[in-house]
């Protein structure tokens, strides 16, 4: 019995998370997905493409303006609740093509102070909507009593 007194805490610490529900930041009715949830303290934020101010299309140049306009509406979506890219603590990075990596990064960096970075995955995929080059997914720190999330 003593080996699941570490189970219950561990299926019991969602509930731990903050005494509120999850809040859902809505899309907009595009696609069916949340822009971002917030959780207790965590803004979990749905992956980025570098679409275009339609958004219907991604922005056009490859791999570098991809990067450029899904790292600009990831700031867009933090915007909403009063932060910025400082707030992000996690990203994961999927690649249509690895060999981008190093053209990815040297533009995602720029969206940082040196030695700020976020904890980070990065993976090349069979593929991605649109056929994007990048889609990255964030997480944030947003601790209660900041903003909510404007529309």
């Amino acid at each position: 019995m003593k080996f699941l007194a570490p189970l219950a805490l561990l299926f019991a610490a969602p509930a731990q998370a903050g005494d509120k529900p999850p809040e859902f930041l809505d899309n907009g009715g595009a696609f069916p997905l949340s822009e971002a949830v917030q959780v207790g303290n965590i803004i979990y934020l749905s992956g980025q493409l570098g679409i275009d101010e339609s958004g219907r299309a991604l922005v056009t140049g490859g791999i570098e303006p991809e990067t450029k306009r899904t790292m600009d509406r990831i700031g867009n979506t933090l915007a909403k609740y009063g932060l910025d890219h400082d707030a992000l603590f996690k990203c994961t990075v999927m690649l249509a093509d690895i060999s981008d990596f190093a053209a990815f990064n040297t533009v995602y960096k720029s969206y940082f102070k040196p030695g700020r970075y976020p904890s980070r995955s990065a993976f090349q995929t069979a593929g991605l909507v649109l056929d994007a080059r990048v889609e990255v997914e964030c997480w944030a720190w947003n601790p209660k009593g900041k903003e909510e999330p404007t529309e």
